[in-house]
């Protein structure tokens, strides 16, 4: 009986239209901090660049071929990690974020 970690992380990529979908949020993430770097402050907008490293892991993820469930799966789990440091971050040092 495969665990759930394994069905949900190491399952088949799901496309290239998924990994479309990811990394164009990825670009509009980069694309507000470059906005926010412009207009104000810099300093308090780096989280949107956790955000988008985080979705351009996922998109990469994606877009690997079918066989390559495991590389998927590490890629993804690296996302959930990159994000869930952002969370914790944010709990422990919200200066540091915001």
């Amino acid at each position: 009986m495969p665990s759930t970690l394994e069905a949900i992380a190491f399952r088949e990529p799901s496309g290239r239209r998924h990994a479309l979908v990811m990394f164009a949020s990825a670009l509009a993430f980069v694309g507000l901090y470059v906005y926010a770097g412009r207009v104000g402050d810099a300093s308090s907008s780096s989280w949107l660049l956790v955000v988008a490293a985080g979705n351009a892991l996922s998109a990469v993820a994606e877009s690997l071929p079918k066989r390559r469930r495991r590389a998927a799966g590490a890629l993804r789990v690296t996302a959930i990690l990159v994000l869930a440091g952002l969370l914790v971050a944010m709990a422990v040092a919200p200066e540091l974020v915001v």
